[in-house]
């Protein structure tokens, strides 16, 4: 139940006046609320009682003209003209309700223009467009309560006074409402944001986007809306559609990205949020070493090792945790999530606990959040108090009580075992997470190699991420050297392609073999597999070690990152030679068309 004010007040006369107030009084308590109205004009006046305002949770102003509102501040608004109040009663109410957050997300009003319909804030009457326009809009706010739905409530208005249609996104404190689909966004005629705070717009580009606060679209949701249609596109395409290959690099990444679901879509986002950290504690670390492996306190290399190994390093297990339980339940998730994987880290549970402990928070959090139903007044108390309380309260005793000691048992079985790899064990290990990161080049199976060795360097094992690194390097570097050195079996394109796919390569991006092996999978998939199946086999047979999980070449120049660098350096050139000259010959022994009849 919803405690509702109302002033009503019309210059066309009392009666407007009063039937409005008597028809929101009505709908209200047919539909459960409470409400208090006021009916400005006409001997049968009234007047909201000061007591009354304060204790509302929101305010509904049915009026034709200028009416007062100071003694509503604090409260949200929700303003209609005198007929709409008549002609659309239920809706009015249940768009009012919605902007405290007691009812359902509803649509804009979709009305006829009547004489006596409120004007506009620029004081002129607005003509619905010639031409009905989409948009999209995403509005969040610091605290994610009110404003965010108050400013998405308002661009809905804004856009039906218009003549448009709208889709609005609240990034809330209970996470993403009405979330924007891939077709919401591809079919958007501009899109609008609405926000004080950080919102990502990667999924945006190529659209019209105005960027504004949620106070100037609650104040105006129709100039907003208006100013969305001149607004500049956002980056990430050109005018024509046209790209060149590292737009297909791109673009082959980004169709992965929207394919993920279901856990390991939850894992892959906890890593890619963990991975900036790991990579900048890692390179930090790698700096250290030019002042030598253990560096005396008080040296310049200490400080590195405390920023990169004590600070930067001692994160990786929280914020895997955080961000799993974050795309699991949305911001809800983070609290318990972070607290887990700090937890997982303290009882030695390694990455496996900091994964273990993201899903819990996650499935845990959401249950409470989706579940847990409190007193309308309380809703507020639940994204602040009660899920990040009762998560972690119970993610926490899991892990000390359930799963600790078995989980911190299989890692460091696993940690003596793999340390005690060598020759043949240890060649075999890396012939299979060399495979494993040509198989689908940035795929499920590309990122459960990586994620396994960026995983084992907290546990201060760096022979797996070395092999993972040289093999992830050779597919894009083969086929560059493939496309130099026998151009007869490349078009122009291609050859363009390479030197593209040589720059990738060499940063570690083996994403930059995807558009090679789409054209042609069945001879290019082989030989990118031999390549780095050989790579990582030679780097475990070398004993080399990797202590940066990223950067390509470039970490090599720096001293003792790389153990056995030259044989590395070996390691790479040969996978390269042998995925280049495989697919030479795969292109000569089975050329295109006959491929094609064959199939």
């Amino acid at each position: 139940m919803t405690k509702i004010v109302a002033v009503t007040a019309s210059p066309a006369g009392e009666a407007h006046t009063q039937m409005a107030a008597e028809a929101l009084k009505r709908t209200a308590q047919a539909l459960g609320h409470e409400i208090l109205t006021e009916a400005q004009g006409g001997p049968v006046a009234t007047t909201l009682n000061p007591n009354d305002i304060q204790q509302a949770d929101v305010v509904i102003v049915g009026a034709d003209g200028a009416v007062e509102r100071d003694r509503f501040a604090g409260k949200p608004v929700y303003a209609i003209s005198t007929s709409e109040a008549i002609r659309n009663t239920e809706m009015v109410i249940q768009s009012a309700v919605a902007l405290v957050g007691h009812g359902p997300r509803l649509g804009a009003l979709k009305t006829t223009p009547h004489p006596h319909d409120p004007l506009p804030e620029d004081g002129a009457v607005s003509a619905p467009s010639a031409a009905n326009k989409f948009f999209v809009g995403i509005t969040s706010c610091p605290t994610g309560i009110a404003h965010t739905f108050m400013a998405a409530e308002a661009l809905k208005q804004g856009a039906a006074k218009l003549g448009h249609d709208i889709k609005v996104e609240t990034q809330g404190s209970v996470g993403s409402q009405n979330t924007l689909t891939d077709e919401d966004i591809a079919r958007a005629d501009a899109v609008i944001i609405a926000a004080d705070t950080h919102v990502d717009l990667s999924r945006f580009g190529g659209k019209r986007l105005y960027e504004t606060s949620t106070k100037a679209a609650i104040h105006s949701g129709s100039d907003v809306v208006t100013a969305a249609m001149d607004a500049p596109v956002a980056g990430g395409g050109n005018a024509d559609g046209s790209g060149g290959y590292l737009d297909e690099v791109k673009r082959a990444k980004a169709e992965r990205s929207e394919s993920r679901s279901g856990p390991y879509k939850h894992l892959l986002t906890g890593v890619s949020y963990m991975l900036p950290v790991i990579v900048a504690g890692g390179l930090i670390i790698a700096l250290s070493f030019v002042f030598g492996i253990n560096p005396e306190e008080g040296t310049f290399g200490a400080a590195l090792m405390q920023i990169g190994g004590g600070a930067a390093f001692a994160l990786i297990v929280p914020v895997l945790s955080g961000f799993i339980a974050f795309s699991i339940a949305d911001r809800p998730g983070l609290a318990p999530g972070l607290i887990g994987g700090m937890l997982a880290a303290n009882l030695n549970m390694g990455f496996l606990g900091g994964i273990l402990s993201g899903f819990l928070a996650g499935y845990v959090a959401k249950f409470v959040r989706d579940k847990v139903n409190l007193p309308a007044n309380f809703e507020g108390l639940k994204p602040v108090l009660v899920i990040p309380l009762l998560a972690t309260l119970i993610v926490g005793l899991l892990l000390v009580y359930v799963f600790g000691g078995p989980v911190r048992f299989i890692m460091e079985g696993m940690t003596a075992y793999l340390e005690g790899l060598s020759g043949t064990n240890a060649v075999l290990l890396g012939l299979i997470l060399g495979a494993m990161m040509a198989v689908d080049m940035g795929g499920p199976v590309n990122k459960a190699a990586y994620t396994f060795a960026v995983g084992l360097l907290a546990t201060n094992l760096y022979a797996p991420m070395a092999a993972v690194m040289a093999a992830g390097m050779t597919p894009p570097l083969g086929l560059a050297l493939a496309t130099f050195i026998s151009k007869k079996h490349f078009n122009q394109a291609e050859q363009e392609a390479g030197k593209v796919a040589s720059v990738l390569g060499i940063s570690f991006i083996t994403e930059g073999a995807i558009p090679f092996a789409a054209n042609d999978p069945l001879r290019i998939l082989p030989a990118c597999i031999a390549g780095s199946a050989v790579t990582g086999a030679l780097s475990m047979a070398f004993g080399c070690t990797l202590r940066a999980p990223h950067g390509g070449v470039f970490v090599l120049a720096i001293p003792n990152a790389v153990e056995n660098v030259g044989l590395y350096i070996v390691a790479i050139a040969v996978g390269t030679l042998i995925t280049a000259l495989a697919t030479v010959q795969l292109k000569h022994w089975f050329p295109k068309k006959k491929a094609i009849a064959a199939a």
